[in-house]
């Protein structure tokens, strides 16, 4: 029964219902990689009985599958999101938007006052040109007047057009300032308007909520929580390396921006590494069926030639057994992070950029040389997580002693894991790569019928007033064919093979003291059998 009353008090022009229009304030966001979980407060005035609480400013996307009400003081029946046939909103009477209507009537009350006074001097100048005009207009051609009336007239004329003017230029003297008084107006105006118009949420696109209420006769607390789909957060790093204090400090943020249609204005806000609107199962495995047949039939002994292009039957082939394709999902706990402060998140604009913490660490630094490629070598910062926070994936950018050196992407590093990052050429460090033998015109390539040979001398000169920990970087071709054997000669010989699972890759460690200059011969030979094609 009682949700059948509930029922009918929804029901638009029922007679038992008492609506009530109310605004809600958004008080808490907690904000996902996709999405946005919002909490809203209403307060409301509850009369005995039951009644309609109409809530008018739900933004226009709010999902309506998604809505959870509670109240701690009223109880709570059917509820029903509307996006169509509106009701006008009610009054936004927040602090924040009272205080913005009276910063614009002051303003308003201040321009009036400064033409006002613009107004004034223009009028008293207006006036004493019009005596100015009446005095010099007055003939002295009464025949009848005598000498005297004449220059007394006249001198009168005279003191009279005199303090006309010196009136007209004292009112003038003062337009630059009560000009000027104007403009600062005018632009106090904008800018309180401007302040009206970035709170005011617009009529058009919106939604209201509508929640039927049994009320006990005093105010009523309604907390709403839904999803909106238009927001987002994203780690942001600011890496900086000081190599004379052998330290790496990683200052961490955060990037929020949301498009929800309203701002949200003082709230409590937590981000979340959650993906609720990602998979949230593991993908499912099917029986994969394999069978066996006869082998396809060999091609037509008489197959058509022609221009070098032989035309025959297509072979048909055995379809591949059909496999699940699983798709990448979110690994690992949900993490959180609670801003301790309130912040303010303007809808449709730029990224909220907020501070999280500052890390610590000790990376072990070295100048990598790849002479194959690069003239110069670079600053490579290998840092271990020994930290208990997870470093999410997010745009990093990197100083190196002060100065901006580049950026990069960092993708997810769990505490224990290692990275190596790059932190820019070092200029006083040169590489060479030579390959000092010729052949046939090929630099360094000596050909037989089936072997080929390089020599290689590759070459770090350090030009710094320092010395550097360096490793240097080169690579040989490697084969999975027993015919074909490829060996290589160093010297000095290599420190690490096959460096990070990478066959091939070689890499030599050594320091390198200021003025100092290293080569290094890497000699390679490849042999495979007569009649075979090197690929």
């Amino acid at each position: 029964m009682r949700a059948l009353v509930c029922l009918i008090l929804l029901l638009p022009g029922s007679a038992f219902a008492d609506t009530v229009l109310a605004t809600s304030h958004v008080t808490a966001v907690t904000v996902y990689p996709n999405g946005a979980q919002v909490t809203r407060e209403v307060t409301f005035t509850a009369p005995v009985g039951v009644q309609e609480v109409l809530i008018t400013d739900l933004p226009a996307d709010t999902e309506s599958s998604l809505l959870r009400l509670s109240s701690s003081d009223v109880a709570l029946g059917a509820f029903a999101l509307r996006t169509d046939r509106l009701p006008p909103r009610a009054d936004d009477n927040s602090p924040a938007m009272v205080a913005a209507k009276a910063a614009v009537k002051a303003a308003e009350v201040d321009l009036r006052g400064a033409q006002g006074k613009v107004d004034g001097i223009n009028a008293e100048v207006e006036a004493q040109q019009a005596q100015i005009t009446f005095l010099t207009a007055i003939k002295l051609s009464d025949a009848a007047a005598t000498a005297d009336a004449l220059s007394s007239v006249a001198q009168m004329i005279g003191t009279e057009v005199l303090t006309a003017r010196m009136a007209a230029l004292a009112a003038q003297g003062g337009l630059p300032d009560a000009n000027e008084a104007v403009s600062k107006a005018q632009q106090a105006l904008k800018t309180a308007q401007d302040g009206l118009a970035a709170l005011s949420q617009g009529d058009k696109e919106y939604a209201a909520l509508s929640v039927a209420v049994t009320g006990a006769g005093a105010e009523g607390h309604l907390t709403v929580t839904h999803y909106v789909a238009d927001a987002s957060w994203a780690p942001v790093y600011d890496m900086a390396l000081d190599r004379k204090a052998g330290k790496l400090v990683v200052d961490r943020g955060v990037l929020v921006s949301q498009a929800s249609g309203e701002d949200w204005a003082g709230v409590d806000l937590t981000l979340s590494t959650a993906r609720p609107s990602d998979q949230s199962e593991p993908t499912a495995l099917g029986p994969e069926l394999r069978s066996i047949g006869d082998p396809a039939p060999p091609a037509p002994l008489d197959a058509v030639t022609t221009g070098g292009e032989a035309l025959m039957a297509p072979v048909a082939e055995a379809a591949a057994p059909k496999t699940a394709v699983a798709t990448m999902a979110y690994q690992g706990d949900t993490v959180v992070y609670h801003y301790p402060a309130k912040v303010d998140v303007a809808s449709g604009v730029e990224n909220l950029r907020l501070a999280l913490d500052q890390l610590t660490f000790t990376p072990k630094v070295i100048a990598e040389a790849v002479p194959r490629y690069d003239a110069t070598a670079f600053v490579l910062a290998s840092l271990t997580n020994d930290s208990k926070e997870i470093l999410l994936p997010g745009t990093t950018y990197l100083h190196r002693d002060g100065a901006l050196v580049g950026s990069t992407d960092l993708a997810v590093l769990s505490p224990g894991a290692k990275v190596d990052l790059g932190f820019g050429a070092i200029d006083g460090i040169r590489l060479k790569r030579d390959m000092p033998e010729r052949a046939q015109g090929d630099r360094g390539v000596f050909t037989a019928s089936t072997q080929l040979e390089e020599k290689a001398v590759l070459q770090v000169e350090n030009l710094t007033g320092e010395a550097w920990p360096v490793r240097v970087l080169d690579q040989v071709p490697y084969s999975e064919q027993e015919d074909l054997q490829i060996s290589y000669t160093a010297d000095p010989a290599v420190s690490v093979a096959d460096v990070d699972g990478k066959r091939g890759v070689l890499a030599w460690d050594f320091d390198l003291g200021p003025g100092e200059k290293k080569a290094i011969a890497l000699d390679t030979v490849l042999n495979w059998p007569a009649g075979k094609v090197l690929q």
